[in-house]
């Protein structure tokens, strides 16, 4: 299978590492034109530089703007008033126990993982159905089906992820535009390394087999019994958004290495 973006542009939120950057240059590599997307200017220039070391072809640029707020989300549509492929990537996670949670910080949590989402949806979703194409791409998380009692405001917000793109997917019928929510499981990002980082230094493992301690203890009921690789996750969020996948919209695409105990 060939998947070819040639000509179509690509916006993905929160693209400066982990999943994200894997899916900006899986994109870019496709022959996308891709938008990539950070907080801070100094990160957004980071990650152009290392795409196109890595795609030495790429046609890439950035926006330094925060996602988390209306603001933000204003200033990506200004720098960038339109698009053919939307991934809505960004996010934050953090274990912090049901008692110890904040009102502020649920809001945190919703305006960043959920409404970031919603606002950029809304802003891009006309020009595709005008064209008669689009994809919009939700990631969500395991976490959204099996919630973590340590991350309760965080599995909230990647079950509203689930909801909010079968919906959209319902309400875009017909019009070739296509949504669908991706579910990654244990992912060795930069984000998760960073966790477990301490827990490698007193084991003297190497990461990888660290990932793997910590998906057996706290994933047991994970199939490929390891951490995936962000370019795994990257790949079905590429498919996804290719003119193949014409035919998947309002899914729940799983790439949790079979955590989620279901056949469904």
């Amino acid at each position: 299978m060939q998947i070819d973006l040639t000509g179509k542009t690509a916006i993905v939120t929160g693209s400066t590492g982990g999943i994200g950057f894997a899916i900006a240059k899986g994109l870019a590599d496709s022959g996308a034109s891709v938008v990539l997307n950070g907080r801070k200017q100094a990160a957004v220039d980071d990650a152009l530089e290392r795409l196109r070391q890595q795609v030495p072809n790429a046609d890439a640029r950035g926006v330094s703007a925060d996602l988390g707020s209306a603001e933000g989300c204003d200033a990506m549509l200004t720098a960038e008033p339109d698009t053919d492929i939307l991934v809505n990537n960004v996010g934050i996670f953090g274990p912090q126990d049901f008692f110890d949670t904040p009102d502020d910080e649920w809001q945190r949590f919703f305006d960043v993982n959920v409404m970031s989402g919603v606002r950029l949806s809304r802003a891009y979703a006309g020009g595709m159905v005008e064209r008669g194409w689009g994809r919009i791409l939700f990631l969500s998380s395991e976490s959204a089906l099996n919630i973590p009692d340590d991350m309760i405001h965080y599995g909230m917000t990647k079950t509203a992820y689930l909801s909010l793109s079968r919906g959209l997917a319902k309400r875009l019928a017909g019009t070739g535009v296509t949504v669908n929510a991706v579910l990654p499981g244990p992912t060795l990002s930069e984000g998760v390394q960073e966790m477990l980082a301490e827990q490698q230094r007193q084991s003297g493992k190497s990461m990888e087999d660290t990932a793997r301690d910590f998906v057996m203890a706290q994933r047991p009921s994970s199939i490929i019994q390891r951490a995936a690789s962000v370019e795994e996750v990257a790949n079905m969020v590429v498919y996804a958004a290719s003119p193949q996948a014409s035919a998947t919209s309002g899914a729940a695409l799983r790439v949790d290495g079979g955590v989620v105990d279901s056949i469904a």
